[in-house]
């Protein structure tokens, strides 16, 4: 839903300036926003790189179109690699995108440690890069030094978000399966943390099991009926993300558990299948996390290489679904 993504006030903005290192471009003359990132010439068009992890599910699909999109729009042309949920896969694209001297990098990293060297890397080239949907170990490169920004949702809110809709549903009462996504990925970091942190605020709610599923239906599906061997007495599913709460689904149907009812379903994106779950009566909340970021990331873009100052953190700010709203909103979704 592009009217969901609306930038928030930013609290903290970046100092403007710009290196005197040539950027891609190959001009030092353009915009730049934070001392030390490399600078971006204004010009009427672009070559840009779009490093995505995956394409193995519909929202990094509807993600890769977004940019596409954008891109085609504006008469850019985008270098697109597919890290098939590789590190080093992802690592040696934008290694390759670097050696193309591209004049900007969008980068959606698999994990914050193994991709923040090569941020690193691209700066060190004089190419500028903005982190898209994930972030990269703040410790080793950090935003408005050593990359742009990072334009995301508040995966954080997003935990409390599914959290605070369950404690008030189940009246402070439940045990509580969690399947979380890519190990050492932001979203699957920050979404478990959001999550956790208020349910340990209600003794009458228990995280019973909590194991990583890798936001992948089929591997959803399976930890959700290795769990229920061990937890047959759940009454609650958390999935970080639509595709393996829809595994879960499967699963407790095998089980004989009615997904929805006997055990609630939340999870986090807002694709089609989860609203149409919830529709059915499979799943009952699910929190947005907008795959559509090709408009904000490009008109970020140029912001900064009109000199504008850019926040370190360009906010994308969601909506939540359930019974009242999924129908009237399953058209906009992805």
């Amino acid at each position: 839903m592009r009217g969901a993504a609306l930038l928030a006030l930013p609290l903290l903005l970046l100092t403007a300036g710009c290196s005197t290192k040539p950027g891609g471009s190959g001009s030092a003359t353009g915009g730049g926003s934070g001392a030390g990132l490399p600078p971006l010439a204004k010009k009427a068009s672009y070559k840009v790189g779009f490093s995505q992890v995956e394409s193995n599910n519909p929202w990094r699909i509807a993600e890769t179109k977004s940019m596409r999109d954008e891109a085609a729009k504006r008469g850019d042309q985008i270098v697109v690699t597919d890290a098939t949920g590789s590190p080093a896969k992802q690592i040696a694209d934008v290694s390759n995108m670097i050696a193309q001297r591209v004049d900007m990098i969008f980068l959606a990293p698999h994990s914050e440690k193994p991709l923040a060297p090569v941020v690193l890397q691209a700066k060190r080239a004089g190419i500028p890069v903005i982190l898209v949907d994930r972030r990269v170990d703040p410790s080793i490169a950090k935003p408005g030094q050593d990359y742009v920004t990072f334009i995301g949702s508040d995966f954080v809110q997003q935990g409390k978000e599914a959290a605070d809709w369950l404690i008030k549903e189940s009246g402070g009462k439940a045990k509580i399966i969690e399947l979380e996504g890519n190990t050492g990925s932001s979203p699957a970091i920050d979404r478990k943390k959001g999550f956790d942190d208020e349910i340990k605020s209600q003794p009458g709610m228990q995280i019973v099991a909590s194991q990583p599923a890798d936001f992948a239906r089929e591997k959803g599906r399976q930890v959700t009926e290795t769990l229920l061997q061990a937890h047959p007495d759940v009454t609650a599913v958390y999935a970080h993300n639509d595709e393996m709460a829809l595994g879960a689904v499967v699963a407790l149907q095998a089980a004989g558990k009615q997904p929805g009812k006997a055990v609630q379903v939340i999870s986090i994106d807002g694709g089609r299948e989860a609203l149409q779950a919830i529709i059915d009566g499979k799943m009952n909340f699910v929190v947005q996390s907008s795959p559509f970021f090709g408009p904000v990331a490009f008109d970020t873009m140029k912001q900064y290489a009109n000199g504008d100052k850019i926040p370190d953190w360009v906010v994308v700010k969601d909506k939540t679904f359930d019974k009242a709203n999924a129908k009237a909103e399953i058209g906009n979704a992805f």
